[in-house]
């Protein structure tokens, strides 16, 4: 049986990283109080207010998709409306999560290059709602990065925050992926979040080193109340808080979630290079953690048979490989030598 290696399927795959380790451990040494009354949690909420240089509310949940459907569902009555891209993981691949959560909001996504917002297609999608008659738009909803791997600077996200606020629309981040951002721009949290204009921001930890947790942050406080119950009622209030905490914690510590965004950020683009020069075509600017690359089946088949896993996507010729945090020089050469194998047996077949 060929060993299945899944390094560049999902950044999922990646286990939990040594610091959120020891501190999961450090969490269970003993008794704590529930449901966030615990240090772990308040020096997290604590942490994170620091980290983005503002007085936010600070929520843990479970994963990200109860992090975007919540925080929307918190956003939106069910008679608004969510633009957003078309391939938006919110819109793809959370399984109606959010309509579920906010009880009727609509999702309306929207074309544009590079997996970014475009203000001209949104204007369009907006001009097509009519009043009374169709869900009335209510957020503008951007994922950084994006699910190609692209990173909006901050001046773009500004740019959409300022023609959402004058229509009166909110703008929420779904940072699943926010630390390979910030690792990619260099640049302090506040000036992609609440600085250029985001109202709510969904930051991931799993696809950082967790195992589990994600956060909430409500840079605007008006906007959180009663968050807290919409979380329980939800079922994503955890009883022992304190496992989920301690580990984002020890991630948002001396920089070990800045650390391990780069080394996956490097990663991919160490494999995007030897990709490159094999002569594959990679299609996407590599921003973050991910590598779209425009394969022959025969040429994808030959290398799933070799033990590799991973994902088509966008087109029928298009296929995604993530890097992890964990993704190592190793795993990337053994993947490009089995590349080179693959190509020469698809050219022999024909």
């Amino acid at each position: 049986m060929i060993e299945r290696r899944q390094e560049f399927a999902s950044d999922n795959t990646g286990g939990l990283c040594p610091e959120a380790g020891a501190a999961l451990q450090d969490a269970n040494a003993g008794a704590a109080a529930a449901y966030g009354d615990d240090q772990w949690t308040q020096r997290l909420c604590d942490r994170v207010r620091e980290l983005f240089e503002i007085d936010c509310d600070v929520f843990v949940v479970s994963n990200g998709t109860a992090a975007n459907a919540l925080a929307l569902a918190q956003l939106c009555q069910p008679f608004h409306s969510v633009i957003c891209h078309e391939y938006a993981h919110i819109d793809n691949d959370e399984c109606g999560a959010c309509e579920f959560y906010t009880g009727g909001s609509k999702l309306i996504p929207t074309p544009g290059t590079k997996g970014k917002i475009d203000l001209r297609e949104v204007e369009a999608a907006l001009t097509r709602q009519h009043e009374l008659h169709s869900h009335k738009p209510r957020v503008i909803s951007l994922a950084q990065a994006t699910e190609v791997g692209t990173v909006y600077v901050p001046d773009e996200v500004r740019e959409i925050s300022a023609f959402a606020n004058k229509r009166g629309m909110f703008l929420h981040m779904d940072g699943a992926r926010f630390a390979n951002a910030i690792a990619t721009l260099r640049c302090a949290p506040k000036e992609i979040t609440w600085r250029a204009g985001v109202e709510v921001l969904c930051f991931g930890g799993t696809k950082n080193g967790l195992a589990a947790g994600e956060l909430v942050v409500f840079f605007n406080k008006e906007r959180s109340a009663d968050f807290g119950y919409r979380v329980k009622q939800g079922g994503h209030l955890a009883s022992k808080m304190r496992f989920l905490a301690a580990p984002c914690l020890a991630l948002l510590a001396d920089e070990v979630w800045l650390k391990n965004a780069r080394q996956a950020n490097e990663a991919a683009l160490k494999l995007a290079n030897g990709l490159r020069s094999c002569g594959a075509e990679i299609v996407f600017p590599v921003e973050s953690n991910a590598v779209f690359s425009r394969l022959d089946a025969m040429v994808a088949q030959n290398i799933r048979e070799r033990g590799w896993d991973f994902y088509k996507f966008i087109e029928p010729d298009i296929y995604r490989l993530m890097c992890a945090w964990s993704a190592t020089e190793d795993a990337i050469s053994a993947f490009l030598s089995d590349f080179k194998a693959a190509r020469s047996c698809a050219s022999a077949a024909r």
